[in-house]
Formats: structure tokens, C-alpha cells, sequence
């Protein structure tokens, strides 16, 4: 099947785009979860991932991050010139007023044509697609997106070589040994946290290219080096809060963005 047409690269319209920016600079609320499970917000990511000739792991997982930036600086999530909401404002901003959680799951076949029709960004990156759908209550889940499997298909650890030149570079931590879909989750919010950090003109930088990223394994020592730096300040760090897979506080992913800027 051919692949989808992608649109993660957002229409760049100044100071609609830097008022969108803001929220993410603006980093996210803590609101407690409901009392009812039903009412807690995630965003859905759904990957693609064929029966017959999957894509690559790396490459899948820069898609999801790629989708997740986008949605969040779409224009939908903004102010019209005439100042009237974008569609998915009001979901938007109660998702990033909460904790901030995504839920990844795959599709194939039909299945991932039908969530193309549901409202969101999908994202290209070497052949391989994702998208990152508007946050909602998990229990008010589309029926398109909640009959789709999270667990139970993985794609083994590539080598996809060096890093792009010129794009970030999402280390996730290969040790802890996080499913496709855990990692999937866990590079969007390092895509979110970079996007924040960078300065308005950075993230449009990024934007233009459609938040091209590599997503590479990082080994012990790689690893260590990168702790250091995010200690510093001089990178952007995922601290996870351990509902599924990993430890609460686990360090997943560490964002280093193509040009080392001086955020304030």
C-alpha cells in the first residue's frame, strides 16, 4: 500500500504560530486525574505498522514524534486572525492543562486508512507513518481508534547508522527495553519538551521542515554522557511517571537539538 500523504508541517502564520509556541513554552499542568478512570485525557498515537514489510523501528518512532510536535503547533489548536478557537483548541488545552499522557497503537490495512478520518496529524519519516491524533477522555475513545491493538507487535532494534545532519537527535535509553509503542509515547513528549525549549523562530525552523528528527538507541556509556548533560540544562530530558513498562522518574529519552541554543 502506498503510503499515506503526510501533513506535519504546519503553516507557519507568525503570530498565530508563536501564540501556539507559547503554550508549549509555558510547559504543562499537574491537574489531578478524575475520580472516574473514563475521564483521564491521553493522546492517541496510532503507527503503522504492516504485516508485510514494516518499517524500520527508528524511522517509526521519529514519525510518532514528528506527528506529536505537529498537532501541537497546528493551527487548529489556535486562534483564528478573527480570534474564534481552532476546532481542537478546547481538547488541546485541557490535555496540556493535565498530566500529560499518550497511548500508542498499531494499524495496518484498512484499519490505518479509517484513523487517516480521524481528527489529526500523520507524519512521514523514511517510509514510515504515524499519527497523532486530538487528546480526548480514553473512555470517549473514537470506535475507529479503540478496536486497535496496544500491545502485542513490537519491531526488533535497527541500526540506522549516524544521526541525520542538521535535525534533532531523540536518544531514547536502550536498557530499559521499552516496546515500540512505550517509546513511541515517550519520544512525542521529548518532541513536545524540545519544541518548548527551543525559541519561537527555532520551532518554525523546525516546523518548516516538517520536525524531521533521528531516533537512535543509546548504549551505557552514550547513555551516561547524555545524563550528565541533561543534569546540565544543556539538553531536554523525559522523566517518565512509571504507569506502564518502566520505573517511575526513569529517564526514557533525552532530546538534543540540532543547534545547541541558549534557551531562556
Amino acid at each position: 500500500m502506498p503510503p499515506h500523504e503526510a501533513d506535519a508541517s504546519p503553516r507557519v502564520d507568525d503570530a498565530g504560530f508563536a501564540a501556539r509556541h507559547a503554550v508549549l513554552r509555558a510547559g504543562y499542568g499537574h491537574r489531578a486525574d478524575p475520580d472516574d478512570p473514563a475521564q483521564v485525557l491521553a493522546m492517541p498515537l496510532v503507527l503503522h505498522i504492516p504485516k508485510v514489510g514494516p518499517p524500520a523501528r527508528s524511522a517509526l518512532l521519529a514519525a510518532a514524534a514528528a506527528a506529536t510536535a505537529a498537532l501541537c503547533l497546528d493551527v487548529r489548536v489556535g486562534l483564528g486572525p478573527d480570534g474564534e478557537p481552532g476546532p481542537w483548541r478546547g481538547d488541546y488545552l485541557a490535555w496540556t492543562g493535565a498530566r500529560i499522557r499518550k497511548v500508542a497503537r498499531r494499524a495496518r490495512g484498512a484499519q490505518w486508512l479509517a484513523a487517516q478520518d480521524v481528527a489529526g496529524v500523520t507524519a512521514l519519516i523514511d517510509g514510515a507513518q504515524a499519527r497523532a491524533l486530538v487528546p480526548g477522555p480514553v473512555g470517549a475513545l473514537d470506535p475507529r481508534i479503540r478496536k486497535l491493538q496496544i500491545g502485542g507487535t513490537d519491531l526488533v532494534h535497527d541500526e540506522p547508522g549516524d544521526p541525520v545532519a542538521g535535525v534533532p537527535v531523540l536518544w531514547v535509553n536502550a536498557e530499559l527495553g521499552m516496546t515500540v509503542g512505550k517509546a513511541a509515547a515517550q519520544v512525542g513528549h521529548a518532541a513536545m519538551l524540545l519544541a518548548g525549549a527551543m525559541t519561537t523562530a527555532e520551532a518554525a525552523d523546525w516546523a518548516g521542515g516538517g520536525f524531521r528528527c533521528s531516533v537512535r538507541d543509546a548504549g551505557p556509556d552514550r547513555w551516561a554522557a547524555l545524563a550528565v548533560e541533561a543534569s546540565r540544562g544543556e539538553v531536554v530530558a523525559v522523566r517518565d511517571a512509571g504507569f506502564t513498562e518502566v520505573a517511575p522518574g526513569s529517564m526514557t529519552v533525552v532530546a538534543v537539538p540540532a543547534f545547541r541554543a541558549a534557551w531562556s
